[in-house]
């Protein structure tokens, strides 16, 4: 056994698939200009849950998405969806690039 299986407790396994379910629930979010969603776009950078609240990082496509607000109550609502307290989405100022998801124009 290595020391990382040695510290996993079952609270941080419980947390991984809690936080694996909610970046299963967000692949429902698609960005409409683009037509994948934002979890293969790789515009989630981060997703934190917590005992009472939770947060997801996000970016987005463009700095001006005219879907910026649709797309963030989407995320937040696919995210509750999952856990039973609020879900805080916090927009990122980083750029995205399209090689993060693996895309090449």
């Amino acid at each position: 056994m290595t020391e990382e299986t040695l510290a996993t407790t079952p609270q941080d396994v419980q947390k991984r698939a809690t936080e694996l379910a909610i970046l299963d629930a967000l692949r429902s979010v698609v960005d409409p200009e683009i037509g994948m969603n934002v979890v293969e776009l790789a515009l989630i950078r981060q997703v934190l849950v917590g005992e009472t609240e939770s947060e997801v990082k996000m970016i987005l496509t463009t700095p001006f998405c005219p879907y910026a607000g649709s797309m963030l109550a989407q995320v937040k609502e696919a995210a509750e969806s999952v856990l039973e307290h609020p879900v805080k989405v916090t927009l990122l100022a980083e750029r995205w690039d399209p090689k993060d998801a693996g895309l090449a124009w």
